[in-house]
This record gives C-alpha cells, sequence and structure tokens, in this order.
C-alpha cells in the first residue's frame, strides 16, 4: 500500500510536467477514463453525490482495514477529478482518510482553475468520501 504523501507527490508532479491549463484539463480527461468504474448496481440515488453540477455515483467497500472506491461521472472532467481523489485515497485506512487534508488539489492549482460549481462539486466529493471513513471507522470500532 502506497502512502497518501506519496500519490499526491506523484500527481504533483505529473502535473507540474505540463505548463498550460487546457493541456492540464485534458490529462485530467485521460485519467478520467482510468477511474475504477462503478457497478451499474451501484449506480443508484443513494451513492448518487449531491452539490455537484453533474451527475457523480461514489461507492465505497472495505475489506481488510482499508476502504476501496469505484466512481462515475456523466461529465469527463468530473469524471477525472473523482479518478484523482480515488488514486489517492483507494485502498487506504479510514484513520487515514480523515487526516488527510489532500493537499494535492491546491498545489496542483485544480480548484482555483475550476468554475464554482466544479468547485463546490470537488468539496462534495471530498466530503462524502470522509464520511464513508467515518462511517467504516464507527463500524470498525463499534465490533470491538
Amino acid at each position: 500500500m502506497t502512502n497518501i504523501e506519496d500519490i499526491e507527490a506523484q500527481i504533483i508532479s505529473e502535473f507540474d510536467m505540463v505548463d498550460d491549463w487546457m493541456d492540464k484539463y485534458n490529462y485530467l480527461i485521460e485519467l478520467g477514463k482510468s477511474v475504477p468504474l462503478i457497478d451499474a448496481k451501484y449506480k443508484t440515488k443513494n451513492n448518487l453525490i449531491s452539490g455537484c453540477q453533474s451527475r457523480v455515483w461514489l461507492h465505497a467497500s472495505y475489506d481488510n482495514g482499508v476502504i476501496s472506491f469505484s466512481a462515475d461521472s456523466d461529465a469527463v472532467i468530473t469524471k477525472g477529478i473523482v479518478s484523482l481523489l480515488i488514486r489517492v485515497l483507494n485502498d487506504q485506512a479510514p484513520d487515514d482518510i480523515l487526516a488527510t487534508k489532500l493537499d494535492f488539489v491546491e498545489k496542483i492549482g485544480l480548484r482555483e482553475h475550476l468554475s464554482p460549481t466544479r468547485s463546490n462539486g470537488l468539496t462534495s466529493m471530498i466530503k462524502q468520501i470522509k464520511l464513508y471513513a467515518m462511517a467504516f471507522k464507527a463500524r470498525e470500532q463499534a465490533k470491538q
């Protein structure tokens, strides 16, 4: 399991290699093609993230102390954004997900180059991921 900081550093390095934000958007779109796709049975209203301009479904499962995420979106840029979040937080422990500040978002300039509605969507995605982490942590603590 690679730690969150190392994955964030890789992403920052990748985005530093591209100067123009149009090229960064294109890279984001390409990244969206690599997102672990959500199984059709999880494309439900319960997995739909509210607060996003486009439709985004996020599913999480918990096994062996780590959370696995899958997602989909009907917008290519949004799909790229969620793919970055999943890349950083997939197969991580709930405590690690809750502790991270996701500094890469600011360091690559993502939030400042998103429209206000997409920025709100990014915030909603992060919030939902952290809610999953809190729920799985609470469930694990209840078992003890």
